[in-house]
């Protein structure tokens, strides 16, 4: 079986930010990835507020750019899923659909999938009106009419973003109360911008080559009408990638990992970044942030079990 440092799980932003900066501090890095490298940073068609990168790119360019960095630090790549993950003694041990590979640390960067209505219109139309990111697409809807599905803190503070930037926004909510915070759902009911629809789905997004509104229906009078919209930005919870995790290994009420400040979880040397921990702002600095500092506290830790810290 093949012996690394340190093995990376997912190639998104939190994992090719961890890839440099293991391979960086001399560390035998592989990032096994079974999808594209970039993950969710793919979808972005203008990445315009990375910092240092003034001239917005896509996506795709920036993913390219930083797993051209990683192969240049020495990290290895390996296109493969993994089914688990499990701890004998000191040495991680990944079973990959390839075989398994030992490693002394883990970083877990698997992501999380954003929850999706299931609705007609929405897969067509993403990417062209409907999102899942207000910090990311709202801007590119200034001035124009919005929709957002959801009831919890995100939703409504993803809205409270968007009502600076729409001419309006329109909240559809299932419920028929916010399940968010009770100060956090009380700034989105008083705000001039925002209209509130409790009790409502959305049943349709509509649109040929852009969403141009969406189709609701009142679930307690069962009345449906069309709202125009521009964009529908969606919050309906994120389901965390974390099956190949031990089970024991600790969670929040949504799944995803809890780690300390030095992206540790309750596993010693077991490091999550990005999406799959539990965190107050996902963003692709963000990500990259967690994947530099897991990176460096994994080294840390691999030179505490060989007997080599630094006192």
């Amino acid at each position: 079986m093949e012996i690394y440092d340190l093995a990376i799980l997912g190639a998104g932003a939190a994992g090719l930010g961890a890839a440099q900066y293991g391979a960086r501090a001399n560390l035998r890095t592989i990032v096994i990835e079974e999808m594209a490298h970039g993950g969710q940073a793919l979808l972005i068609d203008r990445l315009e507020n990375y910092p240092g990168l003034p001239e917005a790119v896509d996506g795709y360019t920036w993913s390219e750019t930083m797993r051209a960095q990683a192969d240049a630090f020495g990290a290895e790549f390996m296109s493969s899923s993994v089914a688990s993950l499990r701890k004998d003694g000191e040495l991680f041990v990944v079973e990959t659909a390839d075989g398994p590979l030992g490693a002394k640390a883990v970083i877990v960067a698997t992501g999380a999938k954003h929850r999706h209505l299931g609705v007609k219109g929405e897969e067509e139309l993403a990417g062209r009106g409907v999102s899942y990111c207000a910090t990311c697409d709202g801007p590119f809807f200034k001035g124009k009419r919005m929709i957002v599905v959801g009831g919890g803190d995100a939703a409504c503070d993803e809205a409270m973003f968007l009502s600076k930037l729409a001419e309006k926004v329109v909240m559809v909510h299932r419920k028929d109360r916010f399940r968010a915070q009770k100060s956090v759902a009380a700034r989105v009911l008083s705000n001039p911008r925002i209209e509130v629809r409790f009790e409502t789905v959305v049943e349709e997004i509509k649109g040929t080559k852009a969403v141009e509104g969406a189709v609701v229906r009142n679930l307690a009078t069962g009345e449906t009408s069309e709202v125009a919209a521009q964009a529908v930005f969606v919050f309906v919870g994120s389901i965390p990638q974390t099956g190949a995790v031990p089970a024991d290994v600790r969670r929040d009420e949504s799944g995803s990992l809890m780690t300390d400040d030095r992206m540790e979880t309750s596993l010693r040397g077991l490091f999550a970044a990005g999406d799959v921990r539990a965190t107050p702002f996902r963003q692709v600095i963000t990500a990259v942030s967690d994947g530099a500092v897991a990176a460096h506290c994994a080294a840390q830790y691999i030179d505490e079990i060989e007997g080599k810290a630094y006192l």
